[in-house]
């Protein structure tokens, strides 16, 4: 249904003005899994994107699944078998690939509430600030940017290899609590019925997710910096957003729980924090009343 959503969205929003015969094609990563949701809206987002700029190029999905880590060493070897990865950024990925410096989830990726065993629901009740939190573990991907900046603030965070194995693991009691972002854990919750998301504690550390190419191809990266911002003028970025995010904003009641600010010491300096209208903040909060 949502991926009709997309379709249908995608059709109403896009003014494609000189359309090529023969778009060039460029590759975005396959989900892990069939039920990983994860890329959906991005690949939504590159498709909005590429077709505002003039669709000289067509975004397909790569023939097979990957892990992000092995995308991202795809990408930046060049060898053809990717072309475009929408990832959260740090200053090693900037340096190693060509980032379009729009966040693609206005930032939501840097908003993060807990997913907890059902029978410990209320883990985190009593949190109040980090002091609090430093007295649960946590478990996050081993090549995620997240696990260091939750080091660097002193939570104790065990690595995890593969993505699916990060449920099983705070299921079977490896560590106390996952926290994931707003444009992940209710598709996570979902598919893990035997996990519950906390009700008491907002974790937000400033960061991006960007459309990262390979620094040989500038030409790409224009064409969707482009087509981003000609989206974010017309109000399709902020609808899409909307559409695949909002529900979930919504039903996580930010205004009701503890916020925690948690610096980031990967967020490069290039980061366009200065322009407003690309980030989520909780004033945004309104829209959805």
């Amino acid at each position: 249904m949502r991926k009709l959503l997309y379709c249908l969205l995608l059709l109403c929003l896009c003014a494609i003005d000189g359309v090529r015969a023969e778009p060039i094609q460029v590759r975005y990563p396959r989900a892990e899994s069939l039920d990983d949701e994860r890329g959906e809206y991005g690949y939504a987002l590159l498709q909005l994107a590429l077709a505002k700029a003039g669709n000289r190029y067509q975004a397909v999905l790569s023939q097979t699944s990957m892990q992000q880590n092995r995308a991202l060493v795809e990408l930046q070897s060049g060898a053809g078998r990717i072309d475009i990865v929408g990832t959260m950024t740090s200053i090693e990925r900037e340096t190693a690939l060509l980032p379009v410096r729009i966040p693609m989830s206005r930032g939501l990726i840097g908003w993060r509430v807990g997913l907890l065993r059902a029978d410990r629901q209320d883990l985190l009740r009593d949190v109040r600030n980090i002091s609090d939190l430093k007295k649960f573990s946590t478990g996050q991907g081993h090549d995620w940017p997240d696990l260091t900046i939750l080091r660097h603030n002193g939570i104790l965070v065990y690595p995890v290899a593969v993505y699916s194995s990060l449920f099983g693991m705070l299921n079977a009691g490896r560590y106390d609590w996952a926290p994931r972002s707003l444009n992940e854990i209710w598709g996570e919750a979902r598919r893990h019925p035997e996990l519950v998301v906390d009700q008491h504690i907002l974790l937000h550390y400033p960061t991006a997710d960007y459309f990262f190419v390979n620094k040989n191809n500038p030409a790409l990266a224009e064409n969707i910096r482009q087509g981003l911002e000609l989206a974010l003028a017309d109000g399709s970025f902020e609808q899409l957003f909307y559409l695949h995010y909002g529900p979930g904003i919504r039903r996580a009641q930010l205004d009701k729980r503890v916020l925690i600010e948690l610096p980031n010491p990967l967020l490069s300096p290039q980061t366009p924090l200065q322009r407003k209208e690309l980030w989520f903040s909780l004033s945004d909060l309104k829209r959805l009343h």
